[in-house]
């Protein structure tokens, strides 16, 4: 059984909205990726995986040889990307994984790269 509060349905997700229409996102995730993470398309990788999950937000590489990503989206959608994020891609490897629920900023129109 769902509750409906405002907003409209998608697939069994409930996305809220603003007066304006704009999609609010309701959860946000702040990564630092560790490992084998530069140089072996990760942040190509998490860009793609976000746009098959309508998530926001952005992906990085760090001077320190890890990857930042900020994202936002429903809470259900941001837990499987941490979980593909933890797997990464096939020529990468994490070896750990900082994260940090915070608060969404509602910004952002997509997920990108930052250079």
């Amino acid at each position: 059984m769902y509750e409906f509060y405002g907003g409209f349905f998608y697939s069994s997700l409930i996305i809220l909205t603003t007066h304006s229409g704009e999609i609010m996102l309701d959860s946000a995730v702040h990564m630092i990726v560790h490992g084998m993470v530069q140089g072996v398309g990760f942040r190509f990788f998490v860009r793609d995986l976000t746009s098959s999950l309508d998530v926001k937000g952005w992906v990085r590489n760090l001077s320190d040889g890890t990857v930042e990503i900020h994202a936002e989206g429903n809470k259900e959608i941001l837990e499987n990307l941490i979980k593909k994020v933890e797997k990464g891609p096939f020529f990468g490897s994490v070896s750990d994984l900082t994260i940090d629920w915070v608060e969404p900023e509602n910004i952002f129109n997509n997920f990108s790269i930052r250079f």
